[in-house]
């Protein structure tokens, strides 16, 4: 099989040893295979920062059985997208019509036929590497080829929320390209979106750190978010994109004070102890953009 394949993880999930070990050894010269004996470790694997593409998951076991575990994978947010094919015996009672109802892609029965088993989850790989390409396009702005506001609002509250729960930073900096409307009256809209598609490299290629996130907020509008990012550490990554900007050195109008295509920044920074929501966090950034741009643009202004 195409060694690409390998990047596909699979979860095996069956109290009886001998079959993790047959199931294992089917799957584990074509994708990543890990195993787990019980839900709770089923659970913990599937929520990690490694999650599988793909579980397949045995029916009748102790203390949790499939179908109960497979309620819990989907009522899960960060696991409801993974799909799960339950694995049962010939002589077992089988309820399909229960398991599609909690939400399984598809049954294979015991004693395992190789190459229906393999078929099956490959065409449910396959689905789900084509269902996860469309959501990432659904979140993504076609211009810049970076997220787009949908994608960052989603990011966002995620981000907020665990701010508030772990105490810790959280930074957010909005920005515009100075007096983008001229520019595109001037060199034209085809000029425009190129200068667009720049300034979107220049900011992403400034982001160093993992968790650090960029989207189009909207027309000329740029969103960064920086998790554990205290005031100080915004700041050097607004002035960061800023120079960054210059260095792109886009000509625009010579008569401007600054001869290239500019950057406004506005940052704010989450304050754990006083009362805010994220709407205010937002409109705090918001209106630091606002001073940034009323003090002479091609700066950046914290709330």
């Amino acid at each position: 099989m195409d060694s690409k394949n390998k990047q596909y993880k699979i979860l095996i999930v069956d109290d009886n040893s001998q079959n993790l070990e047959i199931l294992m050894d089917l799957f584990r010269d074509d994708y990543k295979v890990v195993a787990a004996i019980n839900g709770e470790r089923t659970l913990k694997i599937a929520a990690s920062d490694s999650p599988p593409d793909l579980i397949l998951l045995d029916i009748i076991m102790p203390e949790m059985d499939g179908y109960e575990l497979c309620t819990l994978l989907k009522e899960n947010e960060a696991t409801k997208n993974i799909p799960v094919i339950f694995v049962t015996a010939v002589s077992e009672a089988m309820d399909e019509t229960r398991g599609f109802a909690l939400g399984a892609v598809d049954y294979i029965t015991k004693p395992f036929h190789p190459p229906m088993v393999k078929a099956r989850v490959k065409l449910h790989l396959n689905l789900k590497r084509k269902t996860d390409l469309l959501e990432q396009l659904a979140f993504m702005d076609g211009l810049t080829e970076i997220p787009n506001r949908r994608r960052f609002d989603e990011v966002l509250e995620i981000e907020w929320n665990r701010a508030r729960r772990s105490g810790s930073h959280l930074s957010l900096l909005l920005m515009d390209i100075d007096h983008f409307k001229l520019y595109n009256d001037t060199y034209g809209h085809g000029s425009g979106d190129e200068c667009l598609r720049l300034v979107a490299g220049a900011i992403q290629a400034s982001l160093r750190r993992a968790g650090d996130f960029v989207a189009r907020y909207g027309g000329d509008e740029f969103a960064v978010v920086l998790p554990r990012a205290d005031a100080e550490e915004a700041m050097a990554v607004g002035r960061m994109i800023l120079g960054c900007v210059d260095r792109l050195a886009i000509p625009r109008n010579a008569s401007a004070a600054v001869p290239h295509v500019t950057l406004s920044i506005g940052a704010a920074t989450l304050q754990q102890d006083r009362q805010q929501d994220l709407a205010d966090f937002i409109e705090l950034s918001d209106k630091a953009l606002y001073a940034a741009k009323n003090s002479g643009r091609h700066r950046i202004q914290t709330a």
